[in-house]
């Protein structure tokens, strides 16, 4: 039972895992992209008449031309047959102009409209979504292993060299690749790992939580137990922090992280002792 109310702190999204966080900024953003992607609709469109018009304006000149040379030729036709016809394909292509005008100067609102869009939600979403970006225009470059423990070694290096946020990416792609393969716990942990070196011990304990939940015979299962102590530790939950080193050591006795959990919980039980004289 306790071993229950312990992996419920770690995955019950309501406790620990801020599922509901940043609902409200998602909104804003989703709304920008929509309006973003009606500008750009807008704008592809605007252009795709500019290209239309652009060879009706030659043609215009064209007929302007011929019009004048048809000026040299007038005892063929009347000059008042001749003077018509060039008077309307004047006003014709002053009419196209205008339409041209129209369009490069909507094309210019649109951009700036689009620009201005930009810079809304990169000050919305912050730096941290654009390094999220940069990570995973990263990972799109980034050549991937076809074996699945080549794979999550990948992801673990990543994380092991700092660049976290593309290794969430491929831990996160990894656990979709092969959902069902009993790596995906190693994969939550190092994902947990990767939330735990930026002190992120909310996120972390939800990783650390899946191993223990659905994967407790993964080789990163023990570690989860030991990495979840220092997590609850981190929030000042401290009979929480000894609970998840008395379960490893249920657990996982012949662990080494058992051993490290009681050399833990010794020193718990003396800085107690201490603090009662």
């Amino acid at each position: 039972m306790r071993r229950l109310a312990l992996i419920s702190l770690l995955v019950l999204p309501g406790c620990f895992y801020p599922a509901d966080r940043g609902r409200a900024l998602e909104a804003k953003v989703d709304r920008l992209g929509t309006d973003t992607t009606q500008l750009q609709s807008e704008l592809k469109e605007t252009r795709e008449q500019l290209a239309a018009t652009l060879p009706k304006i030659d043609e215009k000149v064209a007929e302007v031309t011929k019009a004048l040379k048809g000026l040299d030729t007038a005892s063929r036709r009347k000059d008042a047959d001749i003077g018509i016809q060039f008077q309307k394909t004047v006003e014709d292509l002053a009419q196209l102009r205008g339409q041209v005008e129209t369009y490069l100067h909507k094309i210019t609102e649109l951009e700036a409209a689009l620009a201005a869009q930009d810079q809304k939600l990169v000050a919305m979403q912050g730096e941290a979504a654009l390094k999220e970006a940069e990570a995973k225009k990263k990972a799109e470059e980034l050549k991937r292993p076809t074996d699945k423990k080549e794979f999550l070694a990948l992801a673990n290096q990543k994380a092991k060299a700092g660049d976290l946020l593309l290794a969430r990416q491929l831990f996160n792609e990894f656990m979709k690749k092969w959902p069902k393969d009993g790596l995906v716990g190693d994969a939550h942990f190092g994902l947990g790992e990767t939330y735990f070196s930026e002190s992120k011990c909310r996120e972390a304990l939800f990783e650390y939580g899946k191993v223990l939940q659905d994967f407790p015979k993964a080789a990163s299962a023990p570690e989860s137990y030991l990495r979840s102590s220092d997590c609850f530790a981190q929030l000042k939950m401290k009979e929480e922090s000894r609970l998840a080193l008395e379960e490893l050591i249920k657990s996982y006795p012949k662990s080494a992280e058992a051993k490290t959990a009681k050399a833990r919980i010794a020193e718990m039980d003396k800085k107690a002792k201490k603090a009662r004289k």
